[in-house]
């Protein structure tokens, strides 16, 4: 699996995405619409982005009974995404049926992963919030065996667990890694976080950069950055 640096457009509007795409005026940078984006503009804006040329990861994170993300990923499977993704918490029962609804008749369907642990969750409130008393590294790994099992393409991890993945799932299962900063910049609210060239010696397959490019004076000048020091 190639390596790749997906920018997290965190916008709220689709005015604001076109702003900040224009600014590419050479490359075609694999972009995630989340939440916020998602919910403001709906399908139609992974459809505008898909016409201009980029890959898409649509990052909604599905969690529900297995029915229901089935149903979801089917309406998904139309969009022409590249990437989504389901939280692991959901069971590999869920998973299944993920992959079940995002499965198009020709067999075709887009990269599906799982969210091990979020990047903002650090083992002291995962131990006292949710009751989860097994080490992070350990929790993490099990997700990621669990997606494994029901037939998913990869996990979206901190890249200070991309190696463990690796370990437990082997080096063809992808490691998608947000919580990327630079050395010299701010952590935001991230608790488990390491710069682009740290993702790839750690056996990062693709990092998610938000922050650190959309909030650039230069994104441009800062993606290169990113691509330059993960990819070379």
């Amino acid at each position: 699996m190639g390596k790749d640096v997906i920018i997290a457009l965190d916008f709220a509007s689709a005015g604001e995405v076109f702003d900040f795409l224009g600014k590419f005026e050479e490359e075609k940078p694999f972009v995630k619409v989340g939440m916020e984006l998602y919910y403001a503009e709906g399908p139609s804006i992974v459809r505008a982005i898909k016409e201009r040329g980029h890959k898409v990861f649509l990052d909604l994170k599905l969690h529900d009974i297995p029915m229901q993300v089935k149903k979801a990923m089917a309406v998904i499977a139309g969009m022409d995404v590249d990437m989504c993704n389901v939280h692991a918490a959901g069971t590999i029962d869920m998973m299944k049926a993920a992959i079940e609804g995002l499965t198009r008749q020709d067999k075709s369907r887009p990269i599906l992963i799982a969210v091990t642990q979020l990047t903002s969750t650090s083992e002291a409130r995962m131990r006292s919030e949710l009751l989860i008393d097994e080490k992070i590294e350990d929790v993490v790994a099990q997700y990621a065996k669990n997606a494994k099992t029901a037939g998913l393409d990869g996990v979206v991890c901190s890249p200070l667990e991309a190696g463990i993945v690796k370990a437990a799932c082997g080096k063809e299962f992808a490691a998608v890694t947000p919580g990327i900063r630079f050395a010299d910049g701010s952590m935001d609210d991230q608790s488990r976080v390491t710069t682009p060239a740290m993702a790839k010696e750690i056996g990062s397959d693709y990092i998610v950069v938000g922050r650190p490019i959309t909030g650039a004076s230069d994104p441009v000048a800062i993606y290169r950055r990113c691509v330059a020091e993960f990819i070379g």
